[in-house]
């Protein structure tokens, strides 16, 4: 297939874009993709690409923007039920940690997963999977981590493998049972920690093993912050999943810094996500590190707070900074990345530009997929977005819509249609 006349392609090309390389777009004006068997064979203009290619079937994108589909790196997008009677709360002025000790929060959201079939599980998250594809997002992480038992938290992981399966968004997928103290530890969270390290890490891995051989383990990661897992007890439940072989992630300085992003970039995580509190020292040692600090604009939004992640400081530093949704049913339930450029344009002063960069190939990073996505280029798998709109600035300028026409994954052309996707 020729995809051909795109007013600008956003090419992406390059790898991860470092402190003031964010935002190295690689437009082509008038440009065309070739694609062949999920994945991309050639990119070019639209002349160049006709002339080599003259007998592909074509897809016009004429006063199109044709880019990388989104790739957002953090959420929490299985769970049952929802958590609408404690916006009120908040709106109110109640802290969300406060909601957590109170049994709100995370633990209410266990509660009503941990009762909660498979069956419905998956009903009740693959419409949020299918929202987030009608609006640009072509690859999602997904964490477990409303379960905090080791049963419910291989039914999420089960759930998740089967919706990845079922597509058409493909799912990067993290164990986070470190998500918060379980309820019946709250008195004893050593002992909780104990559990994680000692149990539950070593059933996941081999449970893992014989559920999904073909796929690498997925990540570990822990939400380090007062009222959750103090800095010894992240260190010792990311030194255990390291010790296993699991690549790693962390929360880390959403309400305090504690210290949790230079554990990150000591023991070599794929991201720390949040950084709201991020001290100068640790947004140094970002700027030296592969680890890449994901913001997630919408839960300071989502909170009514005012203070977002030091997005500017990160670039001076030379750091590697992603965008993502952090998709849950408390802070953010939000499944657009398109809205998260908007707001870290107007929150975190990044250009459209720069967002663009951080929900494509950076945060394709975050989940260590940036070889094979995030970007345009030879090779890498044919994800792609055909916007309704000419020029790539519009992604930040608007919001609340969605400027997304048709979806191309792996290749197969969907057309956005009220919100959902149909096949074209």
């Amino acid at each position: 297939m020729l995809i051909h006349s795109a007013s600008q392609l956003l090419t992406l090309a390059g790898g991860p874009q470092r402190g003031h390389a964010l935002g190295t777009l690689g437009i082509i004006e008038h440009g065309a993709v070739v694609v062949r068997e999920e994945k991309i064979v050639a990119v070019g203009t639209t002349d160049e690409m006709r002339a080599a290619y003259p007998h592909e079937p074509s897809l016009d994108a004429s006063g199109c923007v044709l880019m990388p589909g989104f790739v957002d790196p953090h959420t929490h997008v299985i769970w049952a039920g929802d958590r609408a009677n404690e916006f009120g709360m908040k709106m109110a002025g109640m802290h969300y940690l406060d909601i957590l000790a109170a049994g709100g929060g995370i633990i209410s959201t266990v509660h009503a997963t941990r009762t909660a079939s498979i069956e419905t599980l998956i009903s009740q998250t693959r419409p949020r999977l299918l929202r987030m594809f009608a609006h640009g997002t072509t690859t999602a992480e997904a964490k477990s981590g409303y379960g905090l038992q080791t049963a419910t938290e291989l039914r999420l992981l089960k759930a998740l493998l089967a919706l990845d399966d079922e597509g058409p968004l493909d799912l990067a997928i993290t164990f986070l049972g470190a998500h918060a103290i379980a309820p019946e530890f709250k008195d004893d969270p050593q002992g909780y920690t104990d559990l994680v390290c000692d149990t539950m890490l070593p059933i996941v891995k081999e449970w893992w093993g014989t559920h999904a051989p073909r796929l690498s383990l997925p990540f570990v990661d822990v939400f380090c912050e007062n009222k959750a897992f103090n800095l010894e007890q992240s260190r010792r439940v990311l030194t255990k999943a390291r010790s296993l072989g699991f690549p790693l992630k962390i929360h880390a300085d959403e309400f305090d810094n504690l210290g949790g992003v230079s554990l990150a970039v000591e023991l070599g995580a794929a991201s720390a996500d949040h950084l709201v509190k991020t001290s100068e020292a640790d947004i140094a040692a970002l700027g030296k590190a592969e680890t890449v600090a994901v913001s997630l604009p919408c839960t300071p939004f989502g909170l009514a707070e005012c203070h977002y992640t030091p997005a500017r400081e990160i670039i001076e530093a030379d750091g590697i900074l992603a965008l993502a949704t952090d998709c849950n049913p408390g802070t953010t339930w939000n499944e657009s990345m398109q809205f998260v450029i908007a707001l870290a344009c107007r929150a975190m002063k990044l250009t459209p530009a720069q967002a663009i960069a951080a929900t494509t190939i950076n945060s394709a990073y975050a989940i260590r997929r940036a070889d094979t996505i995030g970007s345009i280029e030879v090779g890498k798998q044919a994800d792609l977005l055909i916007l309704s709109v000419p020029d790539y600035r519009q992604l930040g300028y608007r919001y609340g819509t969605n400027l997304v026409k048709q979806v191309i994954k792996r290749g197969r052309v969907y057309s956005v249609d009220v919100g959902y996707y149909r096949t074209a």
